[in-house]
């Protein structure tokens, strides 16, 4: 039997899901992607990670459903911290081994957990769908895939994505840059281009969060990672992302078919969604966590 148990990390409400008895399970803190993020958004997430034989917490980003503060506002340093704070508190939950308590971050929070695995104690982690390169590098291959796929022209669409990463770079300010983005609102290619980065404080996030590279955390951790893709992501390059983590990781797959969730259909009324998920993430994941 599984209970869940509110609690907070820090100013943030949280959620841990444990076994009411028994041995002690190990632990693993979720650590979102992108966007907002309240508890009741990761629908039955914590059920089927549990079911891999781990407790977990789960949390508010700041901002997202009652808690306060702005995600847009922080670095990743910021987010390593608030994974590090969540890890501590879980680590002392009662039925949850103190020894084994790690991260699994999906998407940007993949670079999140290994930022986090960096710089404080942390047993182990789990990447879905986290780049194995930059999040400039990503955002441009991600942008240039779009363009392509809707048979856009990409040179000068890829100029100005580029001028704009360089001008952050080098310090200049976000409103600036929107306000000079704005000449090209005419051109075909605008609306993929500009996607999330005409709103000051997001491409705010974007000039603190894109140089974080986890092609130079990865040497360095001396916990186990397990990294896991989805073969039809059109998220994130995977073969780049397979060749940075290969040489480092204790474990990783790619499932054919799966896209940037690990699930390999859309959503169907008649079919339980993790029915849905790639076959064998799941049994993977409980391995490597008793192993």
């Amino acid at each position: 039997m599984w209970i869940e148990e509110d609690t907070a990390v820090g100013q943030l409400r949280a959620r841990v899901r444990r076994p009411a008895d028994g041995p002690a399970v190990p632990g693993l803190v979720f650590v979102d992607g992108s966007g907002n993020s309240a508890l009741e958004d990761h629908g039955d997430w914590p059920q089927w990670i549990s079911s891999c034989g781990a407790a977990v917490l789960w949390h508010d980003k700041p901002g997202s459903g009652p808690s306060p503060g702005n995600w847009r506002h922080q670095s990743p340093a910021d987010r390593a911290d608030e994974a590090l704070a969540a890890v501590d508190v879980l680590r002392s939950w009662p039925g949850v081994d103190p020894e084994r308590i790690g991260l699994i971050g999906w998407s940007q929070g993949g670079w999140v957990s290994l930022l986090a695995a960096a710089t404080g104690r942390v047993d182990h982690v789990v990447t879905v769908s986290g780049p194995g390169m930059s999040m400039a590098e990503q955002e441009r291959w991600r942008i240039e895939r779009s363009l392509v796929l809707d048979g856009v022209p990409t040179e000068d669409a890829m100029a100005w994505v580029d001028e704009r990463t360089r001008r952050l770079r080098a310090g200049e300010s976000p409103a600036r840059i929107i306000a000079d983005q704005e000449r090209f609102r005419d051109r075909p290619w605008y609306p993929q281009v500009s996607l999330v980065y005409d709103v000051e404080e997001r491409l705010g996030f974007f000039a603190r969060s894109m140089d974080v590279d986890p092609a130079g955390q990865l040497p360095h951790l001396a916990c186990p990672v397990l990294a896991l893709f989805g073969g039809a992501d059109d998220i994130i390059p995977v073969p780049d992302s397979v060749v940075a983590f290969a040489p480092h990781a204790t474990g990783l797959a790619v499932f054919p078919g799966a896209d940037h969730s690990l699930f390999t259909a859309d959503p169907a009324p008649d079919v339980p969604r993790v029915e849905q998920l790639a076959p064998g993430f799941l049994p993977m994941l409980r391995a490597f966590l008793a192993g």
